[in-house]
């Protein structure tokens, strides 16, 4: 028996509508309960009051309620439910918690590394946080569209152009290190013209030019100079084990923009202000948003809104969601509040994900100053560290299968630490602390899936269980298993995978609880504890799965 699905049916049945359980904190208030506050709008009744009456309409043999202030509490019989929670993941393995019900078509635009300048730590946050979304989202029965947007064009690429034919034309370009050869130019450009901001007007020119597209010698520079990044980034994505299905780039979406903006001017929703295009948002609190500057060279702002009507009438998309960097959300909400104000009707489908920034202990890391550390410096750093951590362990092993651990060990250390943290949180990244193998650190993940690896390994049953004796440590372990289809809802429905993560650190705290105190191999009850273990190596597959972390055997 379900008892998930027969505890929702009863429900249904009084209120007429479909309802979402939750799993109690304290085993002692309840195997499921139901938060009755959202009824009571509807009911116009106190929630408390809408509980007690409910728990006095329910008779059901198959478990007992029992109302306790605003929650309904479920007890069911323990052993049944044991025994249902592990049949259910034994049998449908990686597909346990998958949602059946196809819930339309979401596009996610992440990452957004733009062209001619540093990948660093704040892009691993963002490509980190919007692939596990995409990953959440399909596993509840969305079809997702990964999108990257890159600028590819525009004032940063001007200024490392100007840079480069200016101090570098008879500089060969690098074979190795090209990420740190291209910020470099990039950090050396913006420090120039801060030195002598005459300089500009030079900038500006070649901005204009390459916008234009007459300039052959510019834009045959342009060209190879776009592909040496896009190159690097390829590489990057591989490590943090994303992909993209459709990539979208500033200088496709220009001429729109401009068209845009010029017809947003003839609605009397744009006006002209000394030459340059804007929209006075002033009555909404969100200032004033510049489209076209005076020499008419469109900004992003112009092109974003191109790109929003591309992305709803191309991919005929239900949802566009924006993960991108908190210190842009003026420049969203004033993307959203435009395209209301332009009558565009899907505006009110847009949802914008804020990503705060990634720190050092140092400080602050800026792609204009220098001050942070490319992604391949970065990388670099964390593997020394890792392959170091893992030589203390296994001094067995050669230097190949240590660097191939190492990295895997630092992505996970990586994402972890940035995908457990609430997104309106700005991360202090310690590679110390990331790499810890005990603690909240996605590496004390893969090791405790590692040591469940160990335990089947050494046993001697392979297959059938039968329940004998549960000890609560059992109990608490498996409800936490169950718990796990009801995370992975809640996180795809707030877009948040943090819920996912801590899910997981919990659950590996208590398997490693479970692990001390019921012994699994030659005990009475190896059988039923082996089926318990093989039931957490599926659940924390999936759990780091969802979150894009690789699991390992050995550690």
């Amino acid at each position: 028996m379900d008892f998930e699905q027969e505890i929702k049916k009863e429900l249904k049945k009084i209120l007429k509508k479909e309802v979402k359980l939750e799993i109690p904190p304290d085993s002692r208030l309840g195997d499921y309960s139901f938060p009755c506050f959202e009824l009571a709008k509807d009911l116009k009744k106190d929630p408390n009051r809408i509980a007690k009456e409910l728990s006095e309409k329910i008779i059901n043999k198959n478990f007992r309620v029992e109302n306790k202030g605003p929650y309904l509490n479920f007890f069911v019989d323990k052993e049944k439910l044991i025994k249902e929670v592990l049949s259910k993941i034994l049998t449908e393995k990686e597909k346990y918690g998958i949602l059946k019900k196809k819930r339309g078509k979401v596009m996610i635009e992440f990452s957004q590394a733009n062209t001619h300048k540093a990948f660093h730590i704040g892009h691993i946050r963002g490509t980190s946080l919007g692939e596990s979304l995409a990953r959440i989202l399909e596993f509840t029965g969305h079809k997702v569209i990964r999108v990257n947007y890159q600028g590819d064009t525009g004032m940063h690429v001007a200024k490392w152009l100007w840079c480069y034919n200016k101090f570098h034309k008879n500089e060969k370009f690098p074979r190795n290190n090209v990420e740190n050869w291209i910020a470099s130019i990039y950090v050396e450009a913006v420090n120039k013209l801060e030195e002598n901001q005459i300089l500009q007007e030079e900038v500006n020119k070649i901005n204009f030019e390459l916008e234009e597209g007459k300039n052959k010698k510019l834009v045959a520079l342009w060209k190879k100079t776009r592909k040496l990044s896009l190159d690097a980034f390829d590489g990057i994505y591989k490590d943090l084990n994303t992909r993209f299905d459709n990539y979208f780039f500033e200088r496709e979406v220009g001429k729109k923009g401009k068209e845009i903006a010029n017809w947003l001017v003839k609605r009397k929703i744009a006006r002209v202000d000394q030459g340059a295009v804007i929209v006075d948002l002033e009555k909404y609190n969100l200032g004033v948003w510049v489209l076209l500057r005076g020499d008419g060279t469109v900004l992003y702002s112009a092109k974003d809104i191109a790109l929003a009507e591309i992305k709803f009438n191309r991919f005929k998309i239900d949802k566009s969601i924006y993960v991108v960097g908190a210190a842009q959300n003026l420049h969203i909400q004033q993307l959203f509040k435009t395209l209301e104000l332009m009558g565009f009707k899907r505006a009110k489908n847009c949802v914008y994900i804020p990503v705060s920034e990634v720190r050092l202990p140092t400080g602050k890391m800026s792609s204009r100053t220098g001050e942070n550390i490319v992604y391949s410096e970065f990388k670099k750093e964390i593997m020394d560290y890792a392959a170091s951590e893992i030589k203390k362990r296994h001094d067995e092993l050669n230097e190949k299968e240590i660097g191939k651990r190492a990295l895997i060990i630092s992505m996970a250390a990586i994402k972890f630490d940035m995908l457990k943290q609430d997104l309106n949180k700005t991360i202090i990244f310690s590679k110390e602390e990331a790499l810890k193998f005990e603690g909240d650190t996605g590496p004390y993940l893969q090791y405790s899936y590692a040591r469940a690896v160990s335990i089947l390994k050494k046993a001697r049953k392979k297959s059938n269980f039968k329940i004998v004796e549960l000890k609560d440590k059992e109990i608490e372990l498996i409800k936490k298993l169950d718990e796990f289809r009801i995370v992975v809802e809640q996180a795809s429905n707030s877009l948040n995978p943090s819920l996912i993560a801590n899910y997981s650190f919990q659950l590996a705290q208590i398997f490693n609880e479970f692990y001390h105190l019921c012994p699994v191999i030659r005990s009475v009850e190896e059988g039923q504890r082996l089926a318990i273990v093989k039931a957490f190596l599926i659940v924390m597959k999936s759990s780091l799965r969802l979150l894009g972390i690789e699991v390992m055997e050995e550690m």
